[in-house]
């Protein structure tokens, strides 16, 4: 670690220094299996689950924003953004066939 920095001390992340990354990369699939395994026995493992979502969080091309935008959208009519066009929309969602509208 103090390596890593000491070559970037801008590092933000240890997960962005290749070495390291490579590391982790490479132990994923045992981490995963640490975590299910835990889950399936009832013995809470907080830190290797919530480093497990963290690592994923980072890794991910699109998060689960979209689902805050539509509670947002429904409970406010705040608007949500969709990925196939542009601007923003709102749904009618109390309306049964939960009209569309292009903002």
């Amino acid at each position: 670690m103090r390596t890593a920095h000491a070559a970037d001390p801008r590092l933000v992340s240890l997960l962005a220094e290749p070495a390291f990354a490579q590391e982790i990369t490479a132990a994923q699939v045992f981490w995963r299996e640490v975590v299910a395994t835990t889950a399936r026995r009832g013995v809470p493992t907080p830190a290797f689950s919530a480093a497990l979502s963290y690592y994923d969080t980072l890794r991910a091309q699109r998060l689960p924003a979209a689902l805050i935008q539509g509670q947002r959208d429904y409970f406010g009519a705040h608007t949500y953004q969709r990925t196939d066009r542009e601007g923003s929309c709102h749904t009618h969602w109390a309306r049964p066939d939960r009209p569309e509208t292009h903002i």
